[in-house]
């Protein structure tokens, strides 16, 4: 067998014994009257790992699926394509270069917080108000036009400039502080901005779904919120055109190097941070990512400790019980829409110093949103950020494993669809199938 050839039969092998034990298994487990909920999932891992040699044994003993030996198959899985992949190209980088490995994975999980940060408000409305905004990627790209646009305005301009000599003759802590007072204000504007958008459009279309006078609520929320969709994308291109734009980081890191010699564990530059000489992070990134982590923390602690979080967390278990204690269900739906709405402007106002923006950016980061929606479980707020950090994990791989760096950038769609066809196919509940 060639090389070239190990990881194609490899995939082979994971795609028919998978195949087999998924069709195969539930149908074993309901003829004995045992519980099938996992039993396709867990066929379908089991078969892919070991083949007949874990399928036999299941369908003989059928015993109790537990979470130990489907996480066992899914490693056994993930070994099978990475000794495929490193026999059939034993030079790529991926392969002989721990250092490389290590700093794409660590990409991978930075940007998949932010991925997660994105799907947080999505979550939130569906888990809320039971409807998919298709608008979603719109705000996502709304948050990043205000950072952008109000950045750029001469006010702001010289405002900045005097925060930052403010911030030089102060010195200290005070002096960081008042450093990081205009990018904070941007990222304020883009909530408000995307809040207030939000929660008129929830008032204006989305509100009539819950008197009655909509047949289809289901059918007007996807279509309503589609028009929002072409609305904010063509109004912003009106407005602003169509070129890509990118906005400056927000600030620069200082200089710093621990220890201060020769092999330094951490070192920084205004533009870069680097661990042990092998991970090296881009300061807009780790900016964000810090900033994505701080919005989770923040929401479920708004979400349990709060009165309010506690009202929304009510209305997406039960409204009619919510209602009868009291809570009004259509002003936290409202307030869900906003929210979730924020959520995602404030993602792209993040993500604004680290990609080019323009009006059609909203559209992919829409579909991740979704595949990582599927992927946590519909209604999980912990399930879109691990669905995140599972997305932004296979994206670095993928993208960091093929040498040609344009076939790369253009693979990376297709690896969230994937993703989303394997959740649909074996565990159409996501990882986290419950609500919030």
């Amino acid at each position: 067998m060639e090389q070239s050839a190990v990881l194609l039969w490899a995939v082979i092998w994971l795609i028919a014994w998978g195949t087999l034990g998924g069709i195969v298994t539930p149908r074993i487990y309901a003829r004995k009257d045992l519980d099938i909920s996992q039993a396709g999932l867990g066929g379908a891992v089991i078969g892919a790992a070991l083949g007949p040699v874990g399928l036999i044994p299941l369908w003989w003993k059928t015993p109790i699926l537990r979470t130990r030996m489907l996480v066992f198959s899914g490693i056994m899985i993930l070994g099978i394509l990475v000794a495929g992949f490193a026999i059939s190209d034993p030079n790529n980088l991926c392969v002989v270069n721990g250092g490389f490995v290590v700093s794409q994975l660590t990409n991978g999980i930075v940007i998949g917080i932010i991925y997660g940060l994105m799907a947080l408000g999505l979550t939130l409305i569906f888990s809320i108000l039971g409807v998919v905004s298709f608008a979603h990627g719109e705000f996502y790209m709304v948050g990043g036009m205000v950072v952008y646009y109000l950045g750029a305005t001469p006010f702001f301009k010289a405002f900045t400039q005097s925060t930052e000599a403010l911030a030089e003759n102060t010195g200290g802590v005070l002096g960081f502080v008042n450093y990081l007072v205009p990018p904070l204000l941007l990222l304020l504007a883009a909530c408000v901005v995307t809040f207030v958008i939000g929660v008129l459009f929830e008032r204006i279309f989305l509100r009539v779904m819950n008197s009655g006078d909509v047949e289809r609520p289901g059918e007007y929320a996807i279509l309503v919120t589609f028009g929002l969709a072409f609305f904010l994308q063509y109004l912003t291109q009106a407005l602003v055109g169509a070129n890509p734009v990118k906005s400056q980081r927000f600030f620069d890191f200082p200089r710093v190097e621990l220890p201060a010699d020769s092999g330094a564990i951490l070192t920084m530059t205004p533009g870069n941070l680097n661990l042990f000489g092998l991970i090296s992070i881009p300061n807009p990134r780790f900016t964000a990512a810090l900033l994505a982590i701080l919005m989770l923390g923040a929401l479920m602690w708004f979400l349990y400790r709060t009165w309010l979080g506690k009202a929304l967390r009510a209305v997406s278990q039960d409204r009619q019980a919510a209602a009868v204690t009291g809570i009004n269900p259509d002003s936290m739906n409202t307030l869900a829409f906003g929210m979730g709405a924020m959520l995602a402007g404030l993602s792209g106002a993040s993500l604004v110093q680290v990609f080019s923006w323009l009006p059609q950016v909203g559209i992919p980061a829409a579909a991740r949103s979704f595949v990582i929606i599927v992927l946590g479980g519909m209604g999980s707020l912990p399930g879109a950020f691990l669905g995140g950090l599972i997305v932004g994990l296979v994206e670095a791989a993928g993208t960091g494993c093929i040498p040609d760096t344009t076939r790369a950038a253009a693979y990376i769609p297709a690896y969230g669809m994937i993703i989303l066809t394997l959740v649909l196919l074996l565990k159409p509940t996501g990882l986290f199938g419950r609500e919030l």
